[in-house]
């Protein structure tokens, strides 16, 4: 698309990436949302990685944004392996299915090789992901415990190949999206903005059934 620029988020981006964000979500997993609020604590979290953390603009308007935290994999000596989670990626609703989410992967996936990581994890609905080279936890032997069992939103993505080395792997997510457990504080910052309605959709069941189902052993 002409006039699409993908750069780094300044502070003078806050707000607009906050309010895109809302706008991404609101209704799609809960009536309501709560991302917008974990976007606003994650800048101050001590995982977060702001190198990561870019806009997509498109004749001057941010119309996209992907921010990262750092995670962890341990292996089944109690080594840990520092990687990557992506998360919120949002697309404005009026920009989506224009493949805009992809060229934001892909550019900050080149940027996280070029920092040395090599495996990017998320949880997430797979009809979103699997066509951007996730795949599912077990094929990976990746769950949230050692020899536990896979959930079927919990996606890996090698970022070099192989660099799992077919070990077993326990993965530790940070805990940057604890914010949002303060349902008093997630409604205090969401009273900031123009008030929205919260309703029921059917994207809310699917995913419930993605993030509370297992892939069998």
């Amino acid at each position: 698309m002409e006039h699409l620029t993908i750069r780094l988020e300044t502070e003078n981006d806050y707000r607009a990436v906050e309010e895109l964000t809302r706008e991404a979500f609101w209704n799609v997993y809960k009536p309501g949302a709560d991302e917008h609020y974990f976007v606003h604590t994650m800048r101050t979290h001590p995982d977060f990685i702001p190198e990561l953390a870019f806009v997509l603009e498109l004749d001057g308007e941010i119309v996209g944004n992907i921010m990262y935290t750092r995670a962890w994999l341990e292996d089944e000596r109690g080594e840990r392996k520092e990687i990557l989670s992506f998360g919120p990626l949002c697309v404005a609703p009026k920009h989506q299915r224009k493949r805009l989410g992809k060229v934001l992967i892909e550019h900050s996936f080149e940027a996280a090789r070029a920092m040395g990581y090599d495996v990017n994890i998320n949880f997430g609905n797979p009809g979103n992901y699997v066509s951007r080279g996730f795949v599912s936890c077990k094929k990976k032997n990746v769950s949230f415990v050692v020899d536990g069992n896979f959930p079927t939103a919990l996606l890996v993505c090698e970022l070099v190949p192989d660099a799992l080395d077919g070990k077993k792997w326990m993965y530790i997510p940070s805990t940057a999206a604890d914010c949002c457990e303060d349902a008093a504080a997630v409604e205090a910052f969401d009273a900031t903005f123009q008030k929205k309605e919260k309703a029921w959709a059917p994207s809310q069941e699917e995913f419930y059934i993605y993030s509370h189902s297992s892939v069998i052993r």
